[in-house]
C-alpha cells in the first residue's frame, strides 16, 4: 500500500488572472486568492481604483477587444489560473439585437477569446481555467435571453475546452452561482415579488454573498482538484435541487 498523501489545497505562489475582478463576485474571488497567498491580476472595464487594493494588480480590459486581450497575454510571463467573471445583464432590453450581441460578446465570446489567448501560458504551467456560469445556464428567463444563452454556452464551452486541452495538462471547470447579492443581480431581485419568489425556492431561504463562491474557486484551482475537469459546480444554496 502506498503512503497516504495529504490533501493539498495550497495555491500560494500561483499567478491568477481574474476578469471582471472589480465586480462583486470577481472582487471576492480575487481577494480570496490574495488571502491564500497567490499573485493576482484583476481586469475590468471600470477604472482602476485610486487606492490600490492590497495584493491585487488592477488593470483595465475589455474582453471583447481581441487586440487588448492579445496584448495582455503577451505582457504576462506566467499564468497558473484564469478566472472568468466578466459580465453584465440588461433585463428587458436584451431582445434588441445590439444588446443581445453585446451581452453574448462579453460572457461567451470574451471567455473564449481570453482562454485561447492565454492557453500557451496555462499549458506551460499545467494550469486551470474557471468559468462563471449561472442558474440561467440551466433555467430559462424571459427577462435576459442573451445572458441566459451566453451562460448556457459557458457550460458547454467548459466541457469542450476541458476535452480539447487535457493533453496540455489544463483543467477547465465552471461555477454556477445561485442568487448572489451583487450589483448585477439587483435589477432582477428588485422587481416586484421577485425576491420572495427567489428565496422561497432556496432551502435556506436567503440570498448568497459573493464571498460564498470564493472557497469553491480556490479549491478548483488547487492540487486537491487535480482530477476535476469539465464540470460546472452549482453554488446556489440548493436552488437547483428543487
Amino acid at each position: 500500500m502506498s503512503p497516504r498523501m495529504p490533501v493539498d489545497f495550497d495555491v500560494s505562489g500561483k499567478h491568477v488572472l481574474v476578469t471582471g475582478g472589480r465586480g462583486g463576485i470577481g472582487g471576492a474571488i480575487a481577494a480570496a486568492f490574495v488571502d491564500a497567498g497567490a499573485h493576482v491580476i484583476a481586469t475590468d472595464l471600470s477604472p482602476v481604483p485610486v487606492e490600490p487594493r492590497k495584493g491585487i494588480d488592477d488593470r483595465v480590459l475589455d474582453v471583447r477587444d481581441a487586440d487588448a486581450v492579445r496584448a495582455l497575454a503577451e505582457d504576462l510571463d506566467r499564468l497558473d489560473v484564469l478566472v472568468q467573471c466578466a459580465g453584465r445583464a440588461a433585463p428587458m432590453t436584451e431582445y434588441e439585437l445590439a444588446t443581445f450581441e453585446e451581452i453574448v460578446g462579453i460572457h461567451l465570446t470574451g471567455s473564449f477569446s481570453m482562454a485561447t489567448a492565454l492557453r500557451p501560458l496555462l499549458a506551460a504551467s499545467r494550469g486551470s481555467v474557471l468559468n462563471v456560469g449561472s442558474m440561467y445556464s440551466y433555467f430559462g428567463s424571459p427577462l435576459v435571453p442573451a445572458y441566459g444563452a451566453a451562460k448556457a454556452g459557458i457550460v458547454q464551452l467548459t466541457k469542450t475546452l476541458a476535452l480539447a486541452w487535457a493533453a496540455d495538462g489544463i483543467r477547465v471547470n465552471g461555477i454556477a452561482p445561485g442568487w448572489i447579492r451583487t450589483a448585477l443581480t439587483a435589477p432582477l431581485a428588485d422587481l416586484p415579488g421577485a425576491a420572495e419568489a427567489i428565496t422561497s425556492r432556496i432551502p435556506g431561504g436567503q440570498l448568497g454573498e459573493p464571498e460564498d463562491l470564493a472557497g469553491t474557486a480556490v479549491f478548483l484551482a488547487s492540487p486537491a482538484a487535480r482530477l476535476i475537469t469539465g464540470v460546472t459546480i452549482p453554488v446556489d444554496g440548493g436552488y437547483s435541487a428543487g
